[in-house]
């Protein structure tokens, strides 16, 4: 699992896994939805389950829930939560996701929310999504969200570089800072327009089910894009 890539994700969000849990407890609206939808015997993974607010629900509504995160520390707090609930049926892994250790087509759903964005490379991210696919059965779905490229915050700040950094770095790509609790740690993000998010399913060899622009925090312009998807026909 070892790269540059990944040991360096690994630490930055170690080290701020204890202030994202105590700010990120709400579920989203989005994926609680799609969690409804669940069976009672549906195998569920959550990849990049962070602290959890996605994966309790997920274990409440299915057989089985699998979380998948790189930090260890993000999933010690999963592991505290699970205890805490009395959730004996979720198994947590320690993984990149660009390669999940999974068998193929096991899996009835997968949520994999906002957490694409902060791969760098967007070879690596296709592989990834590619993985959400190969672990999906063929009439299973997943709920994949990232942030916009264009939303309020950034907008202007990409707009400048269009013009002034294209070819330098990959289009997209920022360091968002942590500065929750006294921290400053830099986190890689890539941003995505609508039109690569769409492309970077397709070219993963997912059908896109639905696609949603939505507005957490942004007043005109959506801060994430969320998209239903299976896998195509050839992935059968």
């Amino acid at each position: 699992m070892s790269n540059d890539c990944t040991d360096e994700s690994e630490k930055t969000w170690d080290a701020i896994a204890q202030s994202f849990d105590a700010t990120r407890r709400k579920p989203w609206k989005q994926c609680i939805d799609f969690i409804d939808t669940f069976t009672k015997e549906d195998l569920v993974v959550d990849v990049c389950c962070g602290n959890g607010r996605h994966l309790i629900p997920c274990a409440k509504h299915c057989k089985k829930a699998i979380g998948v995160d790189l930090s260890r520390e993000l999933l010690c707090i999963v592991q505290k939560k699970l205890d805490e609930n009395n959730l004996d049926n979720t198994n947590l892994l320690h993984s990149d996701v660009v390669h999940i250790p999974l068998k193929h087509d096991t899996v009835d759903a997968v949520l994999y929310i906002a957490s694409l964005h902060n791969i760098k490379g967007r070879d690596r991210r296709i592989q990834s999504l590619r993985e959400v696919g190969r672990i999906l059965k063929n009439d299973g779905k997943a709920l994949i969200s990232v942030w916009s490229r264009w939303q309020d915050r950034y907008r202007k700040q990409f707009f400048k570089k269009w013009f002034t950094q294209m070819g330098q770095v990959e289009f997209g790509d920022i360091d968002i800072y942590w500065r929750q609790h006294g921290l400053d740690i830099p986190r890689f993000y890539h941003l995505y327009s609508k039109r690569e998010f769409l492309s970077d399913l397709r070219k993963a060899d997912l059908e896109i089910i639905d696609v949603q622009d939505v507005k957490m925090h942004s007043e005109k312009h959506p801060d994430n894009y969320f998209a239903v998807v299976k896998k195509k026909k050839s992935m059968e």
